[in-house]
């Protein structure tokens, strides 16, 4: 049969899918959204130049959806970001799933049929199944590299540089950095806000503020110490970093930070609720980013660039701190 000379084919393609799907999850920097953004922590921050994609929504938050600044806990809608890989995920995709796939695929390395390694059940519904299987596996390969294959943005002035207009006067301060919206609307359906709105007035001064959180945050969570962490992020996101770093202790590894430099910066919004101000800020920086092991072995890692959408919080008139980050698409 001619398709049996095709046999080992499938099956390295296949395999090799599996191998490309892991890879892809397998960054050494937890990479979620998390923390509160007020009236907003729902709403997508709008897109900006350095960060031009969809942001990703909320995975884990204190905020109840409809009740900004509540703080009674939420379910996490999203595996636990220090979690394995793709077949670690729980219930079918972890379990039933991982076995057909397997089970089909030792069937064709073997010389049985695709269906072979399942033995009794290499019905024509078991073949449509596997079948199936590949073609996810396919369409999320697929998926994953058409988002590695964005182009890069351009370069574009630091955070510093924004804040000020061509006379170098603070913005915001009768210019304000893009067009002045209205309120926030009702909490449970805020109105939507245009790219660089300050509700706020930032000044420069707030600006290198955001750019040198991101780096003491960074290198912070590099030496696990929560105490530097403390005093830079609110309750809610030190929560979230000590259960990452929890995590990784359990492993028995180290996630190293270091080097981090803010290559872009643009504000998305700022906005003010009561006594609070909130500002987002997109941020592409590059980092070395690597996990060891209690050796110092690298494990997994290196050189890397990110692209984020930070969210920090000042309470009347204090320090700013970080309330949230959210990956981009």
């Amino acid at each position: 049969m001619r398709f049996s000379r095709f046999r080992p084919l499938f099956a390295v393609l296949a395999l090799a899918a599996i191998v490309a799907l892991v890879a892809s999850v397998a960054d050494a920097r937890p990479r979620s959204s998390f923390g509160s953004r007020g009236s907003q922590t729902y709403s997508a921050p709008p897109s900006t130049t350095t960060a031009p994609n969809a942001t990703r929504p909320m995975e884990r938050s204190m905020t109840q959806p409809g009740q900004p600044g509540s703080t009674a806990s939420r379910t996490a809608t999203a595996p636990n970001a220090a979690g394995g890989g793709f077949f670690n995920r729980p219930g079918f995709m972890g379990g039933l799933f991982a076995g057909f796939l397997g089970a089909g695929l030792l069937g064709m390395l073997m010389g049985n049929g695709f269906a072979g390694g399942l033995g009794g059940m290499a019905s024509m519904l078991g073949l449509l199944l596997q079948i199936g299987i590949i073609a996810l596996i396919g369409y999320l390969v697929w998926t994953w590299w058409q988002r590695r294959s964005q182009p890069a943005t351009a370069s574009g002035p630091m955070l510093r540089d924004y804040g000020r207009n061509d006379s170098g006067r603070p913005m915001g301060m009768g210019g304000g950095m893009g067009a002045l919206g209205g309120g926030f609307g009702s909490a449970s359906a805020p109105a939507p806000r245009a790219a660089g709105t300050d509700d706020v007035g930032l000044t420069p001064e707030d600006f290198n503020t955001f750019e040198q959180t991101l780096g003491d945050v960074q290198t912070a969570y590099g030496k696990e110490d929560l105490n530097a962490l403390r005093s830079r992020v609110t309750p809610e996101m030190l929560s979230y970093y000590s259960e990452e770093l929890a995590a990784n202790a359990s492993r028995g590894v180290v996630n190293r930070i270091s080097d981090i430099k803010l290559e872009q910066g643009d504000l998305a919004e700022a906005w003010r609720e009561g006594n609070t101000d909130y500002a987002t800020v997109a941020m592409r920086y590059s980092l070395n980013d690597t996990v060891v092991d209690q050796n110092g072995h690298v494990l997994e890692g290196g050189p890397d660039e990110a692209t984020e959408v930070w969210t920090f919080r000042r309470d009347g008139g204090g320090k700013w701190l970080v309330s949230a980050v959210q990956q981009t698409a």
